[in-house]
């Protein structure tokens, strides 16, 4: 009877395994957070395959390079890659997956194929502050130039100034940004040459070093002010449209009249009424945005030669340097992610109801 009694107490004590997983997926903010982890795993898997599916490996290309610079003959060209890379391309697949999976969970992204001896980890923090410099300041840019404008646009609205605003949003947000970097390079810097576009390749001058001194901070503004235009030039016009129509709809609420009822200034409406309302959903949009902003420069690096993380994608692309691709396409992915997880915070922060739906059934 007692070991009865002491089972049954167990019982109600330790709770089941249903129970648990029911309570997991009635909270909102662990639901998010598993299923964030679960589709960076997904993407990981994916992209170590899809890599190893492409024509060609590290060998093959260092090979075929050697032969067309240096008119190596191939087995000269293929010892010396031999010697040059520690790869191990002749394991089974799975075998190589699981190591990585292994090394990843020990935070290590290995070492460059192409850059022998050369950590991946290093090669990350060099490269990926210029790109979070450069689009991270376009595009709190665009978003404060895109919500003043906008707001602009919404109290003029049905005037000439709204639709030439209107008109020059509609352009440039449906212009793709590569089409807009090649304009630039070709009037501002090649026809007109009003630009030295030889001396604003890379992200630093030689012999500048770096540190928050004048010199340092005018020279990293000079190399990187053509991506930054080029991302504030296709990204404004979204952010302009988006706010005029946020701005629009607030204005016909109720309390926007019953405020202007009161007597309450234009300007008071404007910011403490208005203003606030509007940007509530095109902060959840920037945190969306903020996720892109590695994956977004590849393209705009490129064409500029700036020396930050989307070129240095698109260089271990072109020589198949699997880890570099690998930690890249990683960087990508988790920003991406956690911008979702911040825009989700957000909106069950903005709207409780939210956080409420997942228990019943969503």
């Amino acid at each position: 009877m007692t070991e009865a009694i002491h089972t049954s107490n167990a019982q109600r004590v330790l709770p089941s395994a249903p129970s648990i997983l029911k309570a997991i997926y009635r909270n909102f903010l662990l639901r998010r957070l598993l299923k964030a982890l679960f589709t960076i795993f997904v993407v990981i898997t994916i992209t170590f395959f899809i890599i190893r599916l492409m024509p060609g490996n590290p060998v093959d290309i260092y090979v075929q390079e050697q032969i067309n610079l240096y008119s190596m003959t191939y087995e000269d060209a293929l010892a010396q890659a031999s010697a040059m890379f520690s790869i191990r391309l002749d394991q089974p697949v799975l075998s190589q997956y699981f190591d990585y999976i292994v090394a990843l969970l020990h935070g290590n992204l290995g070492n460059s194929y192409k850059s022998v001896g050369t950590p991946v980890a290093t090669m990350i923090a060099k490269f990926l502050p210029w790109t979070l410099f450069s689009v991270g300041l376009s595009l709190l840019i665009s978003f404060t130039l895109g919500m003043g404008l906008g707001m602009l646009m919404a109290y003029r609205r049905e005037t000439i100034l709204d639709y030439i605003l209107s008109t020059i949003g509609s352009i440039l947000s449906s212009v793709p940004n590569y089409l807009v970097a090649m304009t630039l390079v070709v009037f501002l810097g090649v026809q007109w040459k009003l630009v030295p576009l030889a001396q604003m390749r890379g992200s630093l001058s030689p012999g500048v070093e770096i540190g928050f001194t004048l010199k340092f901070i005018s020279d990293a503004l000079f190399h990187a002010a053509f991506p930054i235009a080029t991302y504030v030039l296709t990204t404004v016009g979204g952010w302009m449209l988006t706010m005029k129509s946020s701005t629009v709809a607030a204005l016909e609420e109720d309390y926007v009249a019953v405020a202007r009822a009161r007597g309450l200034p234009d300007s008071r409406i404007m910011t403490s009424y208005v203003g606030r309302n509007a940007m509530l959903p095109l902060f959840t949009q920037l945190a969306i945005s903020v996720g892109f902003i590695v994956g977004g420069s590849v393209l705009i690096e490129t064409i500029f030669v700036y020396q930050g993380v989307g070129k240095m994608l698109i260089d271990s692309i072109n020589q198949r340097d699997y880890p570099v691709m690998q930690a890249v396409f990683l960087i990508i992915t988790i920003s991406v992610i956690l911008a979702n997880l911040l825009a989700d915070f957000l909106y069950s922060w903005l709207d409780p109801r939210i956080r409420n739906v997942g228990g019943k059934g969503a």
